[in-house]
């Protein structure tokens, strides 16, 4: 078992606005000081709404509750913004005070924040903003990833027996073994880390 997953991770959905409105999932979100009230996020670079923040330096996060469907999460999660209008058809949102959608369905609040700063973490940017905005929506409690992987996530059904990689954000099966070290999750983006080995 990698330790790494016993750490515990909420899901959040970050949304950003350049020429179009955009968002993807994270799960790694933390708050670094309580005065200023600042916060960080680390996003794949591969994922568009980076890009955009790079930009802009603001973004919003609306914070999953356990009323979250898997139909959420695979929209924001499972293609990139780049080649995909991910609020076609989507009318759960509204804007902020900022001027950037927040999604109003699944969510308990939302946090407007501005960049003060950038680093470079290799796959990842890490972003440390100041929260300009906090609302809170409902009571629900928000979600753990413990929580979507056992309550939200489709379960994989595989039918051949052999070694296989199945990633543990979104459940997308890499059938060749090994899994190459520098592998990137065709569907959520993520890293070969996020791979676990199964043998079915």
């Amino acid at each position: 078992m990698n330790v790494m997953f016993n750490i515990s991770y909420g899901l959040y959905i970050l949304t950003a606005k350049t020429d179009k409105l955009n968002g993807c999932v994270i799960n790694a979100l933390s708050q670094v000081t309580s005065s200023p009230n600042r916060i960080m996020v680390a996003v794949n670079k591969n994922n568009f709404t980076a890009k955009q923040i790079l930009k802009t330096k603001k973004f919003n996060v609306s914070i999953l509750n356990e009323d979250t469907t898997f139909d959420l999460i695979k929209r924001f999660g499972f293609a990139s913004g780049e080649n995909t209008d991910k609020f076609e058809d989507f009318s759960d949102y509204k804007f902020a005070e900022n001027g950037l959608p927040y999604i109003t369905k699944g969510v308990n609040s939302y946090l407007s924040a501005e960049v003060v700063d950038v680093r470079d973490l290799g796959t990842h940017y890490e972003f440390l903003a100041d929260v300009t905005v906090e609302v809170a929506l409902n009571d629900t409690p928000s979600i753990t990833y413990s929580y979507y992987q056992e309550n939200i996530k489709p379960k994989t059904t595989i039918t051949n027996k052999k070694v296989v990689y199945i990633c543990s954000i979104c459940g997308y099966v890499y059938e060749n073994d090994p899994l190459p070290e520098d592998f990137i999750c065709p569907l959520c983006h993520h890293d070969a880390s996020f791979f676990v080995k199964s043998e079915i």
